[in-house]
This record gives C-alpha cells, sequence and structure tokens, in this order.
C-alpha cells in the first residue's frame, strides 16, 4: 500500500493528533469556570443621537472654579433609548481634547448618566460606526467568496470559529487568572486546527501545513517568554494593564504580554506555512523525481522571498499602529536609545522581532517537514546522479531504472512510483 511506503506523513499525523489531543485536554482543564472577578467598572448607559446645531458662543457653569466659562453647546436628537425623540444638550469644554469637532447630521453615541442635572446628563463618547462597518464586512465575504469560492466560504467559518475560540475560551481564561502562556497555546493550537482544516480541507497537505505551524508556534512561545524575562518587561506600560492589576490582583501581566505575542504570531504563520507546504507540493507534482533535499533546495528559495516580503510587512504594520506615539516621543527632549528601550517602546520592539523571528523559523521548520513527508518515498529506483541503466524487454523497448517506458502510441511516455499514490495522497 501506498500508506506503508509514507512513514514520515504517519509520524507527522501521529504527533498533530497528539497536540490536538493535548490542547482539547488543556481547554477543558482551563476553560472558564465560576464567575468572573469584578473589573470595577460602573455600567454606563450609551444612547445614539443625531448633532441638529451648534452654539459656539455658549456659556458652560464650571463647578471646580465655581464661575461660567466659554464653551460649545451641541444640540443633538436622540434617536435610541427612553427619552428617544427628544432634543438634549451637550457640552463641550475647550479642555475637553477627547471630542472632535463635529458638524450637523454627525450620528453619534452620548454617555447618558441620569442622575445628573440636564445641562451634565449627556456627554459625548464616540461616533456611530455600526452600518459602514457591517457594509464593510459584507464587502469582505463577498470578495472571499467570490474569489475563493467554496474554500473562501470554509476560509469565513474558520475566521469565525476562531472569533469564538477566543471570545468564550481565551479571554474568560485569562479574566479568571488562569496561566496565560497554556491558555494561550491552547487557545491557538484549537485556532489552527479549526481554521486550516477548515480552509484546506483535511488532506495530508494541510496536515504537514498545521504541523509546521505547531511547531514554529512552540518555538516563537518559548523565544518569547526568554525574550520577556530577559529585557524585564512589566506588562505595565499599558493603562489598561494596571487597571486590571488593581481590579484583577491575581493577573500575570507579563504572561499576558507573553500570550498576546502567542495569538499574534498564529495569524501570520499558518500563511507562510501553507504557502510552504503548495510550494513543495507543486515541486512534486512537476517533477515526481526530485528528491527531499531537492525539494527542499528548491521550496527554500521561495521561502526566503515570501518571508523578505512578509517581514518587511509585520514592521510596517506596527509602525504604523505605533504612528502617534512615535510621533509624540518626536518631541520630547531625550536620547533615541532610552527613548527606544523605554517599555512603552520596547513592548512593540518585542512584539515585532519575536514574530518575525518566529516567522522566519517556521519556513525552513515547515519546508523541512513537507519535502521529509514528500520525499519520503524515494523508494523508486531513481537514480539521481544522472545514471541511466536499461533492461531490453523486446524489440523497440528499453525500460529504464525506476521508470516504464510504455511501447507502441504511448512510447516514450515517463510513469513512476508516483502513479501508485492514491488520489487524496496526491492532492498537493
Amino acid at each position: 500500500m501506498a500508506s506503508e511506503r509514507r512513514p514520515a506523513l504517519r509520524w507527522v499525523t501521529l504527533a498533530v493528533v497528539l497536540a490536538g489531543a493535548l490542547a482539547v485536554l488543556g481547554t477543558i482543564a482551563l476553560w472558564p469556570r465560576g464567575d468572573a472577578p469584578d473589573l470595577g467598572i460602573q455600567p454606563i448607559t450609551y444612547v445614539d443621537a443625531t448633532v441638529t446645531a451648534f452654539d459656539d458662543a455658549g456659556v458652560c457653569y464650571e463647578t471646580e472654579i465655581e464661575a461660567p466659562a466659554p464653551c460649545q453647546i451641541v444640540s443633538a436628537l436622540l434617536t435610541s433609548g427612553p427619552d428617544k425623540g427628544n432634543e438634549i444638550i451637550v457640552q463641550v469644554r475647550p479642555t475637553q481634547f477627547d471630542v472632535p469637532d463635529l458638524d450637523l447630521g454627525d450620528k453619534v453615541v452620548l454617555r447618558d448618566v441620569a442622575g445628573r442635572p440636564p445641562e451634565y446628563r449627556y456627554t459625548y463618547a464616540d461616533f456611530q460606526r455600526a452600518t459602514p462597518l457591517a457594509w464593510l464586512v459584507v464587502a469582505f465575504v463577498v470578495v472571499v467568496v467570490a474569489f475563493g469560492r467554496w474554500q473562501g466560504a470554509r476560509a469565513l467559518l474558520g475566521l469565525v470559529a476562531s472569533g469564538l475560540v477566543l471570545v468564550a475560551f481565551v479571554v474568560p481564561a485569562l479574566l479568571r487568572s488562569e496561566p496565560a502562556l497554556l491558555v494561550a497555546l491552547a487557545g491557538t493550537i484549537v485556532i489552527a486546527f479549526v481554521a486550516l482544516y477548515l480552509a484546506h480541507g483535511v488532506t495530508p497537505a494541510t496536515t504537514v501545513a498545521l504541523a509546521g505551524t505547531l511547531v514554529s508556534l512552540a518555538v516563537t512561545a518559548l523565544l518569547a517568554v526568554v525574550v520577556v524575562a530577559g529585557v524585564h518587561m512589566t506588562g505595565l506600560s499599558d493603562e489598561k494593564a494596571r487597571t486590571l492589576r488593581v481590579t484583577t490582583d491575581a493577573l500575570d501581566l507579563r504572561g499576558l504580554l507573553i500570550a498576546g505575542i502567542v495569538v499574534g504570531a498564529l495569524g501570520v504563520l499558518d500563511d507562510v506555512t501553507v504557502t510552504q507546504v503548495s510550494t513543495v507540493g507543486a515541486l512534486r507534482r512537476a517533477n515526481p523525481a526530485l528528491s527531499a533535499a531537492e525539494l527542499y533546495r528548491e521550496a527554500s528559495r521561495v521561502g526566503r522571498d515570501h518571508v523578505a516580503s512578509t517581514v518587511n510587512t509585520l514592521v510596517l504594520a506596527y509602525a504604523g499602529a505605533s504612528l502617534p506615539l512615535l510621533l509624540f516621543f518626536t518631541q520630547r527632549n531625550q536620547p533615541v536609545g532610552r527613548l527606544l528601550s523605554g517599555e512603552l517602546i520596547a513592548v512593540e520592539i518585542v512584539r515585532m522581532v519575536v514574530g518575525s523571528i518566529g516567522l522566519i523559523l517556521s519556513v525552513p521548520i515547515t519546508t523541512a517537514l513537507a519535502a521529509a513527508v514528500l520525499g519520503s518515498d524515494d523508494d523508486t529506483g531513481h537514480d539521481h546522479g544522472g545514471h541511466q541503466a536499461h533492461v531490453h524487454a523486446g524489440p523497440g523497448t528499453a525500460v529504464r531504472a525506476g521508470t516504464d517506458e510504455m511501447p507502441g502510441p504511448a512510447a516514450g511516455r515517463r510513469r513512476s512510483r508516483w502513479d501508485d499514490f492514491s488520489p487524496d495522497e496526491r492532492n498537493w
């Protein structure tokens, strides 16, 4: 049987199944139980409104200085809540830098504190974005399905499943102060299984890509633990993290930082691993006579090009997300080295560098696994040194070692042991 000639695939499959079983057991053991801790955040009521008028020359009464002060009076029509249809006012003081410039007709979200006097009851919270975001998601789904068809639809299902794992397991478990690294590893392994098999089907190629993803994920997690401890990261640079430390004192902020690195790395790793396995498979289909070493060498060339562009993408993505912070620090009169080594920026550097190293290592890891599985059946007698042995099998017919030359109309057609594999095993 063909499967008996594929020991590498059997070992890879066994390792993947074992990792999946451990992830399921870990998820069961770490599943959030009981009530979540009180984060100390009082409930706030939000209502929708539409801006109808402005008065830039308004006067507000400042309770701190017990004197009137100039401010902007914004009139708005409530479009939700118990007072829907009422016209209300919102005071915007010059010191409220978190309130953007508003225009007539803007649809906004207001905080509603019912116990306050009418002139102080409503304050600006945000713009309404539900409708444009919904259309954006619809456009995304249409594009993915139109191009990816059934595979694109399966990929979207994997995306939904990934979100459910994060919302139902990872976040609640972290809030209950479960070991952050174990929670992140269990959650990401489950996500990797669901996302890859849903998007690409249950095939040997997907199994090898999953194995490469899991190994690379483990390396990234180990590297994150070492680096975060080595550079003395505390996880306290984030204001929200400091709040969590006060309200949930058992929460490991350093572990939370490591978990974030691991979860963030998964989204890029599966892209690289699937690409490398597909590259090896394409090379194997084009020339079944290639050895495992030749497959690895040729596929690694593609991997280097892919990594070069992807690392640049990662750096620019992190830089773009931190651009306002970088602009702020350029105005401070401090040495560049001190700014970069401060935890607020150093955290982003660690995320970027650790994620990039894990990404780079995933290429040789996955390529080696794919080459080993696809090249493990190299018992066909192919002489890769170029020597050709001929055995006479009758007039006008020659059989080359490891191949069959078909006489008659099919003369010159090569057939290798690759043809002995089942369609599923050749689905690379």
